[in-house]
């Protein structure tokens, strides 16, 4: 795992690679605290300062790629050889899928990408909360999920955002709830048909994972959920934020229309390991 000292860096080289190039870094950050060991994590350093990093973040088949470079280190070949690391180490486990994950506006990253053959599969928006009144919403009932909901939450993540189901239990099977987050499934009429999950860090409330099987999409369910975890999280308190795809022009309609407004976006960009082509 990461060392107390590690996180620190990380977290500092962050902050100063978003006030230079005013933009937000996606490092994932719930992940990177319980990582179980440091196989996953590139760090390089100069005088015991941080002065670049790269992360893969593992989800099933798939892992996610994010790092950085200290503002005035760049253009030296750090980040270039700890990219190389990092991809040696995504052929050492055999992800089926690598995604290239940078902030959309970064004229470097995308410059970087472009060199290595990346292309752009999506866009995520990341969307904060505008406030606005919201009616109090009947008809669905939000519980806390339990072990017995795990076959429907793999369930959900396959029919409702098309995952392959061993990467949806891998997945299902990590998230662990603690005091800050709620792991809620949604019933209507008694049956379980979808789910959200709230996270709660710092002053704001994060939406993960919200789906609803899709013979009761479109049917204003989705709209009631949102309405009433949105309201709930605000009363106590939080900023409320989550993140759409934006092909996904279902759900950042719905989005919208209740409140939420695009504040910043990573693009995400699909990479063919050039090592798995000998």
């Amino acid at each position: 795992m990461l060392t107390d000292k590690q996180l620190n860096d990380i977290e500092t080289l962050q902050k100063q690679c978003e006030v230079h190039d005013n933009l937000q870094l996606k490092l994932n950050w719930e992940m990177l605290r319980k990582r179980e060991s440091d196989q996953l994590d590139f760090l390089y350093y100069e005088q015991n300062k941080l002065i670049a990093f790269i992360g893969l973040y593992a989800f099933g088949s798939t892992v996610e790629v994010c790092g950085m470079v200290k503002p005035g280190e760049r253009r030296k070949g750090h980040f270039k050889r700890l990219f190389k690391q990092g991809m040696e180490k995504a052929k050492l486990e055999k992800y089926k899928k690598i995604l290239l994950n940078a902030p959309a506006g970064s004229q470097a990253a995308r410059t970087f990408l472009k060199q290595h053959g990346a292309f752009l599969a999506f866009t995520e928006h990341q969307m904060e909360w505008q406030e606005k009144f919201l009616e109090a919403m009947e008809g669905v009932t939000l519980r806390q999920a339990t072990i017995d909901d795990l076959d429907m939450r793999v369930r959900l993540d396959v029919e409702a955002f098309g995952l392959l189901k061993e990467d949806a239990q891998t997945m299902e099977s990590r998230i662990d709830s603690d005091e800050d987050t709620d792991m809620l499934m949604i019933d209507v009429n008694n049956e379980t048909i979808g789910k959200i999950r709230v996270k709660r860090e710092d002053g704001e409330a994060w939406i993960y994972g919200f789906c609803i099987l899709p013979y009761y999409q479109g049917k204003g369910i989705g709209r009631k959920v949102l309405s009433k975890v949105v309201s709930e999280q605000s009363a106590l308190g939080y900023s409320v934020h989550l993140e759409v795809e934006t092909k996904n022009v279902q759900a950042l309609k719905l989005y919208e229309s209740v409140g939420f407004k695009g504040i910043h976006a990573q693009d995400y960009y699909v990479y063919q390991n050039k090592t798995d082509s000998k």
